[in-house]
């Protein structure tokens, strides 16, 4: 008589290992980076993130104990919670720093956003899985478009810009992963560039701003060669941590590239960057957590941040070709996807690459939500690496 497996004992605890470290790399800089704050948001940053911290610990074990299988069993229920809580924050939202209408007050602020783009992984998965033969039609893919776009269009409007890029990069990822024909990938490529000048029209006047300033690489105002047009140049102090406002709309960006560069090989030393200790570098503990990484440890220690980055993705991906169904190997698809995008563009803004979109660097960024989210994206992994063996015993 067969009996079931341990499932434990396929408990992907390098995954979970590379993770925990990189948090604990972040919890290190984001406390480098509020070093002798006087706000009483950036002091309590550090013992927030250690919080969240213990929290999503707790939340990768008991998703991990989940069957992934029940998860998508429930997708009709998730995905309506997920319209339920996205229609919460356009009705009751709060605004938050960055002058989006992205966040619920519920005794703690809390991004709902965040929440919806990893159970869109399991609602997505869920559908593709059942339509697994179905992919070579049209018809198919653009269901499951429907199925992402709905939600997605719920974020765009708060104006979440960002969060939206990522959903809409995790449908690419598993339509492709489940069978994405290249004559149906280039048809959605003429039809997003057609809709381009709607979504450009669409946007807020900081996101075109953002996209705009990315594109002139012109010198800004605090490097005109005339004083005077210098002395113009007036920034919102905004706590202790402001945002530059239009008129030098490169300020961080600017700031972000000296950071990173006088860090040179081997970097300036924890706690003694220039940049960030002397606030020259602003949101430093969130959008440009890199740049003092990159300060601080140098080159060095910034690629081995990225080399981390890369073991959890490959994980992630192991996980998928392991997995006994294609469900699973959707959800790992899925997991990958967001954590590789959202590094991507977190990096590649502080490199000037890309245009700063307020994506979080993966686990090491400060911020409850987003941690909570990632960790709830490790723990479904887990859940499908910890039950592929159990095909050959139900």
């Amino acid at each position: 008589m067969q009996t079931r497996p341990n499932l434990w004992r396929d408990f992907d605890f390098v995954l979970l290992g590379i993770t925990l470290l990189l948090i604990i790399i972040g919890i290190l800089f984001i406390r480098s980076a509020t070093l002798d704050a006087v706000d009483t948001d950036l002091i309590n940053r550090v013992p927030s993130q250690i919080r969240f911290t213990l929290i999503g610990m707790v939340v990768v074990f008991v998703v991990a104990g989940m069957d992934y299988r029940l998860l998508g069993s429930l997708h009709g229920f998730i995905y309506g919670f997920i319209l339920f809580i996205l229609g919460l924050v356009a009705a009751l939202g709060v605004v938050g720093a960055a002058g989006a209408q992205s966040w619920l007050n519920v005794g703690l602020q809390v991004q709902p956003s965040e929440l919806g783009k990893v159970l869109l992984i399991i609602t997505l998965g869920q559908f593709l899985a059942t339509r697994y033969e179905q992919m070579g039609r049209l018809q198919t893919v653009l269901l499951s478009l429907v199925h992402i776009a709905i939600p997605a269009g719920m974020v765009f409007v708060q104006p979440d810009l960002g969060t939206t890029t990522v959903i809409m990069f995790i449908w690419f990822v598993m339509v492709w992963a489940a069978g994405l024909r290249l004559q149906h990938l280039g048809l959605f490529v003429v039809v997003g560039l057609a809709m381009t000048p709607v979504l450009w029209t669409n946007m807020e006047d900081y996101q075109r701003e953002r996209i705009t300033s990315f594109i002139d690489t012109g010198e800004g105002c605090y490097d005109d060669p005339d004083p005077d047009v210098r002395a113009t140049c007036e920034f919102k102090d905004e706590n202790e941590n402001g945002i530059p406002d239009n008129k030098d709309a490169r300020y961080n960006i600017d700031q972000a590239l000296i950071t990173i560069g006088s860090g040179g090989m081997m970097g300036k030393g924890y706690g003694n960057g220039t940049q960030t200790q002397g606030r020259f570098l602003r949101v430093r503990h969130t959008d440009f957590i890199f740049s003092v990484i990159a300060e601080e440890v140098g080159f060095i220690g910034a690629t081995i941040v990225i080399a981390l980055m890369g073991i959890v993705v490959l994980r992630c991906l192991r996980a998928a070709g392991l997995a006994a169904d294609p469900l699973g190997s959707l959800i790992c698809y899925g997991v990958a996807g967001m954590i590789f995008f959202q590094t991507m563009v977190s990096i590649g803004m502080n490199l000037s690459i890309l245009p700063v979109t307020g994506l979080t660097l993966p686990f090491v960024s400060s911020g409850g939500s987003s941690l909570l989210t990632m960790l709830l994206g490790i723990g479904l992994v887990e859940s499908v690496v910890m039950r592929h063996r159990v095909q050959e015993f139900v």
